[in-house]
């Protein structure tokens, strides 16, 4: 019987593996099927507390992973099919394998939805974007093109107007689903530009972005545009699928969370990291929810003893 079982291996299970581990509660982290989660692909993070010269995303995470295996955290490359509780401790099925846990902390993250449009896996991380916040400071001065028409692109393009030389929204829709406000202050922004109703057919470059091939969805007329970078700010998908009969979620898909804490609706189930932020989804944020659901879990466990 485990003590505590993490659910993905990004800042939020990470931290939530080391603040576990250094209560001496031996915690076992299942990886999941992108270990390090949506932090991985940013070339560069710049917004790090602690690391002022920035580093790879990749090398934060293994800094993560080396701080809590040194105090005893365990890794393995799996992923969580299913979780159940029963006769009031967890089985967490993983392929042909299942595993007790006394407490279960979902950390499983959400990932940004995508456009499936030709050269954008290609330029992921490298121009093409799901994170305006993360990412927008090293397109100081070029033109990029913000992908949704939600208050998300519209605070994204707004966003991008600190840095930027012009931004041109992309929508589907002849209409927008952003808070009228939020709209206004766009339309009065010099440095954007709309392309409404038009879709995303093909993102262009060859060693970089250089720009999009885009079509009218009433006309069916194509036109190419130039750009450096890409904001893709259609939504996230929270990786809920494991753990959805024991929790409440919203009508965004994300996990509920008692307020001011980790808890879920289910004892000894907690969740942190991107799989219940709907608003900030930001490395920092993720890792202290992750410290949060370590303290949450250490006191139910001490409560159960």
């Amino acid at each position: 019987m485990e003590k505590v079982v993490i659910l993905g291996s990004g800042c939020a299970g990470l931290t939530a593996a080391l603040y576990s581990a250094r209560a001496c509660l031996d915690p076992l982290v299942l990886e999941g099927n992108v270990p390090g989660g949506q932090i991985v692909v940013s070339g560069e993070v710049e917004n790090y507390p602690g690391f002022p010269d920035g580093l790879g995303g990749s090398d934060l995470i293994e800094l993560f992973k080396r701080q809590a295996g040194r105090f005893g955290a365990r890794f393995e490359s799996k992923i969580a099919d299913e979780v159940v509780k029963k006769d009031g401790h967890f089985e967490v099925r993983s392929g042909d394998k299942t595993i007790e846990t006394q407490v279960v902390i979902v950390a499983t993250g959400a990932e940004a939805r995508r456009l499936g449009v030709p050269g954008e896996d290609r330029f992921y991380g490298r121009g093409v974007s799901g994170c305006a916040t993360c990412d927008g400071f090293f397109f100081r001065g070029m033109e990029v093109v913000v992908v949704g028409g939600g208050n998300t692109a519209i605070d994204d393009a707004l966003f991008l107007c600190r840095f930027a030389g012009k931004i041109t929204i992309v929508h589907r829709r002849d209409y927008l689903r952003a808070a009228p406000i939020q709209v206004e202050k766009a339309r009065a922004e010099p440095k954007i530009e709309w392309k409404i109703p038009y879709v995303v057919e093909e993102i262009l470059g060859e060693d970089s972005v250089s720009g999009v091939r885009l079509a009218n969805r009433q006309t069916g007329e194509t036109e190419e545009i130039a750009c450096r970078g890409i904001f893709v700010a259609i939504g996230h998908d929270p990786a809920v699928k494991a753990v959805a009969d024991l929790v409440e979620i919203d009508e965004g898909g994300f996990v509920v969370t008692d307020p001011g804490s980790t808890r879920t609706l289910t004892p000894g189930l907690f969740a942190c990291g991107d799989v219940c932020d709907p608003v900030y989804k930001q490395a920092v944020v993720a890792a202290g929810t992750g410290c949060m659901a370590a303290m949450d879990a250490r006191h139910y466990l001490e409560e159960l003893e």
